[in-house]
């Protein structure tokens, strides 16, 4: 068996080994003098070849005081910005990035572009695309997030507008619901009312997948059959989506949270952070449109 100490692997402690005691036995015993095949090798080169080795330059140091002592180990740990980790800090700065460019790209659609319903599908399709890229991404790319960011932005700020028309005020209500259900889940997940667990996860995805396909249903309904669909989006039933619609906007934040609280715990990189900001914003968009429209339903 090979020693890892450097001065031992420099032969071994194998069978072929002529050190003393441990190689063939010969005449003369194993401290034998100089013809013995099994003698002690150093026996020829005249006694210990290390008795002459240069003495350890730090035996002549003098010891540590206790105020060297103390400086050294003053210097503050390293922290997780240090060592390339993900923080709060960095998902609140991507997140606010994020949010920032839904916000810009919202204003140029309320502001410089013109009311159309094609040019607002055709911008939530180029989102809805670079969305699914980043999802199948094995890591986040910043540029991905960012350029749907604008693009749903921009489909937002051209949706609000036609809202607003319709039903004046409608938006800016919608926001302030978001902001509250935002702040309403951060408070029942932090003060542990809410509690992520398998369990929880199953549900609420199993719940979100049949809503997702009864709206993919209305809308396949509603382009080749009935103006109305399946009655999803007006009436009493359209109000009860609307709240289950939210209620999964809330249940998406909660996933969120606890994405960002494992991933400060266990370390995760730095560069993780902007994946828990593409989801607090995919989350939060989510919201603000079911709100959008349980309001222009309630108006009605």
């Amino acid at each position: 068996m090979r020693s890892s100490n450097p001065v031992f692997s420099r032969r071994g402690f194998t069978r072929g080994n002529q050190y003393a005691g441990f190689g063939a036995q010969g005449t003369q015993g194993a401290y034998g003098g100089q013809g013995a095949p099994g003698g002690n090798p150093f026996a020829q080169q005249g006694g210990n070849p290390y008795a002459q080795a240069p003495r350890n330059p730090y035996d002549q140091q003098q010891p540590l005081t206790p105020q060297q002592m103390e400086e050294m180990y003053a210097g503050p740990s390293a922290g997780p910005a240090q060592t390339g980790r993900m923080t709060m800090d960095d998902v609140v700065m991507r997140t606010g990035m994020t949010l920032g460019t839904v916000v810009l790209g919202a204003v140029l659609g309320w502001v410089a572009l013109p009311d159309s319903y094609g040019l607002a599908v055709g911008a939530a399709l180029i989102a809805f695309v670079l969305a699914m890229v980043q999802s199948f991404k094995r890591t986040p790319v910043p540029a991905l997030i960012l350029g749907y960011a604008v693009f749903e932005g921009v489909f937002l700020g051209v949706l609000s507008r036609m809202y607003n028309e319709a039903w004046q005020g409608a938006p800016v209500q919608a926001v302030l619901g978001t902001m509250a259900v935002f702040a309403g889940m951060l408070l029942a997940y932090r003060t542990r009312v809410i509690r992520v667990t398998a369990r929880y996860q199953r549900i609420g995805l199993a719940i979100a997948v049949g809503f997702i396909l009864a709206m993919v249903v209305n809308l396949l309904f509603a382009a080749f059959g009935s103006a109305n669909g399946l009655g999803l989006a007006t009436g009493g039933l359209g109000i009860v989506f609307c709240l289950v619609g939210i209620g999964l906007g809330a249940f998406f934040l909660s996933l969120d949270f606890k994405q960002v609280e494992d991933g400060i715990r266990y370390g995760a990189p730095q560069n993780e952070s902007w994946l828990a900001a593409f989801g607090l914003t995919l989350s939060l968009v989510w919201i603000y449109l079911e709100l959008l429209r349980l309001i222009s339903i309630l108006r009605d």
